[in-house]
């Protein structure tokens, strides 16, 4: 019968000392060891996180387990507290489940509707989504749910993660408007004019141009007819996944709703977004240009127009370019 010799028994020994070693069969327990996993943070990306930390053997063996289980996309973000040298089965399982995280990296993003931000929140298990909406909804707090990266206890009350949001609100905005407002604005107007032009500007140094386009427009008593109005106005997009539909069309445009400025004159009741320290700004202080249109020229940048007449010229020759472009 054929088997291993034991003439030499380190040359048996140490290859599967090594293998066992790799594949998380043998280890020694050590210290706790305090991890970060960054949000969308990938499968290798997260191996070698938990290997420099000595949280694994091997970072090879725990991408093939990610692979063969079909678990990547479950890896939840957040701080946790592992034991070193663990098997890296043990170390996924805690990576699947909640209850071995210490608390949750949340990025809430600038131009998020509130429904945006308690999906992700739900979906990290942080807070119920129905009451953070119901609370945000009667206390009239869209666009003031400031957008940051905050770190959360899991299920954590929606209030206390509304006066988190808020507080830092405080903190950033707040200051902006001790200089006080221009004729015809108070904070309410500036909020909602900033969470448009939060949603419309691509490039930041547009920001005070597009801020100036509206206000002159308010001024002028002019219906603003912003797109971002609409796509907050018809709600999830179920074709798109989105809240923010692509590719408004004219019936979309006829929508009737309070937030549709193509519909209605003046500004819409409330904010349609959450808007950053810098749209803000850009409201407080726009550009001293006396356009009242623009268009976007299908590379992130606008074409801006004080008369409606450039303004039909300036679309006609992005359409055109479009259409090259596609031939």
């Amino acid at each position: 019968m054929k088997g291993l010799s034991m003439r030499n028994p380190k040359k048996v020994f140490i290859p599967l000392l090594a293998a066992a070693l790799a594949a998380g069969w043998l280890f020694w327990p050590g210290g706790k060891v305090t991890v970060t996993i960054p949000e969308g943070a990938a499968a290798g990306q997260v191996a070698a996180i938990l290997k420099n930390n000595g949280v694994i053997f091997s970072s090879i063996w725990f991408r093939t387990l990610v692979t063969v289980t079909g678990t990547g996309r479950k890896i939840m973000p957040g701080e946790y507290v592992f034991r070193r040298h663990m098997p890296a089965g043990e170390a996924l399982w805690r990576l699947l489940h909640s209850t071995y995280i210490n608390n949750v990296r949340i990025v809430i993003p600038e131009g998020w509707r509130m429904e945006q931000i308690a999906e992700r929140l739900a979906a990290n298990g942080v807070t119920d989504r129905e009451k953070f909406e119901d609370l945000v909804r009667r206390g009239n707090l869209e666009g003031y749910l400031f957008p940051s990266t905050y770190y959360f206890k899991k299920n954590t009350p929606p209030q206390e993660v509304i006066n988190l949001l808020k507080s830092e609100f405080e903190k950033q905005v707040r200051p902006l408007f001790s200089g006080g407002f221009a004729a015809g604005l108070d904070e309410r107007k500036v909020m909602i004019i900033a969470s448009i032009v939060e949603r419309e500007a691509a490039i930041p140094s547009e920001r005070p141009l597009i801020a100036a386009v509206y206000l002159n427009r308010y001024y002028k008593r002019m219906g603003l007819e912003a797109d971002p109005t609409v796509q907050y106005a018809l709600g999830y997009w179920e074709k798109g996944q989105t809240y923010w539909k692509k590719g408004l069309t004219y019936k979309d445009l006829k929508f009737k709703s309070a937030y549709n400025t193509y519909a209605v004159g003046g500004l819409p009741p409330g904010p349609i977004c959450s808007p950053g320290v810098d749209s803000v700004y850009a409201v407080l202080n726009p550009a001293k240009i006396d356009a009242f249109y623009f268009v976007a020229d299908r590379k992130g940048k606008h074409i801006f127009n004080a008369r409606f007449s450039e303004h039909l010229k300036a679309k006609k020759r992005v359409e055109q370019s479009a259409r090259d472009s596609s031939q």
